[in-house]
């Protein structure tokens, strides 16, 4: 599973001895390089980095652990007016007469690779415990202070196991271990979860108004199987499970999640990104 990292390294060029006015050549091209490097949009740098990470992106492929710090280190940089946002945008008030604050979703790009996309949340605003299968996730927090509570399915689920025939968990109900339960508060490191663990199921909720700058590889997709599930938690105490004891103090780490439809209080509507513009080719 992976990424290969660098065009070069893929067509595996040979060192050659070049002459002096080449390597002179070659020099002042390296240096126009670094220009234009310099001149690059943070976006079109983001969108040209998840191009290399997620290259070979598939179902449950995860990206060389180089790669995956590189796509960090260029979201960590990511400010809110390299995207054009700030605050006091529609998208982040709430009419007084609305119940259930409007998610407003900015999509930037999307392949079969990867997508990239800003979710802009309200005051307790919420974005419901949902799952990504077979995907790797990055979350950067780009302003505000939200609430993450994320969980793995646990390694001993009763549902997974043929020996737990006897336990009054209902279908559809599943064991999960807490792996984050906590505000952000940005500027703050990329978040990343995998197919498999670093909280794969997330709830994030709004303290403040926020934005949260989303890349995923791969996206959403039916037909290939990643489906988003939406769920309920409930405590561990609230269901009793043969052969499944955890320890008074440890029963706060660990939740029943089932399997619900999309809650009808998940409002997200979709709008134009305004920001600064990149090339997608």
């Amino acid at each position: 599973m992976g990424i290969t990292t660098a065009v070069a390294d893929r067509k595996g060029k040979e060192c050659r001895e070049l002459s002096r006015d080449n390597s002179v050549k070659t020099n002042s091209k390296s240096r126009k390089g670094r220009r234009r490097q310099k001149k690059m949009l943070p976006i079109q740098r983001l969108f040209d980095t998840c191009k290399e990470v997620f290259a070979e992106s598939g179902t449950n492929i995860i990206p060389y652990a180089q790669d995956i710090q590189r796509l960090r280190a260029v979201l960590d940089g990511m400010r809110p007016v390299d995207l054009g946002l700030n605050p006091d945008m529609p998208y982040f008030q709430t009419p007084v007469t609305q119940q259930y604050p409007t998610i407003t979703y900015l999509h930037l790009s999307e392949c079969d690779k990867f997508s990239m996309g800003i979710f802009c949340l309200p005051p307790s605003g919420v974005i419901s415990l949902h799952d990504h299968p077979g995907m790797t996730v990055f979350s950067k927090l780009l302003f505000g202070t939200m609430h993450i509570k994320s969980y793995d399915w646990a390694v001993h689920d009763p549902n997974t196991s043929a020996a737990n025939s006897s336990h009054t968990v209902p279908p559809g109900v599943r064991l999960a271990k807490v792996k984050v339960d906590s505000n952000f508060t940005a500027p703050c490191e990329t978040s990343i979860l995998y197919p498999s663990e670093g909280g794969n199921m997330h709830r994030f909720t709004a303290v403040t108004a926020c934005a949260v700058l989303d890349v995923l590889g791969p996206p959403y997709s039916d037909p290939d199987g990643r489906h988003c599930t939406y769920y309920h938690d409930y405590p561990f105490a609230k269901f009793s499970v043969a052969g499944v004891a955890v320890p008074e103090e440890e029963r706060g780490k660990y939740a029943w999640l089932e399997e619900r439809e999309k809650p009808e209080e998940l409002a997200v509507v979709g709008a134009r990104y305004t920001g600064p513009m990149f090339v997608e080719d």
